[in-house]
């Protein structure tokens, strides 16, 4: 049985891992689920590579959450996702999260979010490592 379309989402957007170009449809599959509350996007937009989200931002109300890369390889977007989804874990302030990401580093964030018996819902691409996909109640392509 699918989830209620009231329940409270959270979305969490890994950009350095997803392309802006699916940004529409990602919105368009997360409505089938709930009504997202919070919308945040994480990683270094003055890198050309993301440039394409900037048009996204407005267009689907997310929250830039600006991460510089300060020494290449290190993990400072995702971190600041983590940090972010704990808080608003503990805060009580969504009934369930959307983590869109390809990065298995957020297998643990998922099973920790479904310990506390919220849902997690994934969105990734078809090289979505199996333990991220496995450790989301479901997971979209």
């Amino acid at each position: 049985m699918p989830p209620s379309p009231l329940i409270r989402l959270a979305v969490l957007i890994d950009a350095e891992n997803i392309p802006a170009r699916v940004a529409d449809e990602l919105f368009e599959a997360i409505a089938e689920r709930g009504k997202p509350i919070v919308r945040r996007i994480y990683g270094d937009f003055s890198d050309r590579r993301l440039g394409g989200w900037h048009r996204a931002l407005a267009r689907h109300a997310l929250i830039a959450q600006q991460q510089f890369t300060v020494a290449a390889g290190k993990n400072a977007a995702d971190i600041a996702l983590v940090v972010d989804a704990m808080d608003l874990l503990h805060a009580g302030a969504a009934d369930g999260f959307c983590l869109v990401s390809g990065d298995a580093d957020f297998t643990r964030l998922a099973t920790r979010i479904r310990e506390q018996g919220l849902d997690v819902f994934g969105y990734g691409g078809p090289t979505t490592p199996e333990s991220f996909r496995e450790a989301c109640r479901s997971f979209d392509v």
